[in-house]
């Protein structure tokens, strides 16, 4: 089963990759750092993205092991 979450970027890497947002489905049970892998993965221009950013699910700051659900907003 896979996990839909909506990613968003922001400042500079909005405006370095070019989007602001896409929906990416993962694994179910991934984190926010598959999600980041997954993301630096694909290659240029994601591959700007740091190994450990600060990110936010709905909001809320959190950690990169913090499990992600369907719906999830990154």
């Amino acid at each position: 089963m896979s996990v839909p979450v909506r990613t968003l970027f922001f400042a500079a890497y909005r405006d370095r990759l070019g989007v602001s947002e896409l929906s990416i489905d993962l694994p179910s049970g991934s984190t926010v750092a598959d999600l980041v892998n997954e993301l630096r993965g694909r290659g240029a221009p994601f591959d700007i993205l740091p190994e450990k950013p600060a990110v936010a699910i709905n909001q809320i700051y959190s950690f990169l092991d913090e499990p992600l659900t369907t719906g999830d907003e990154v």
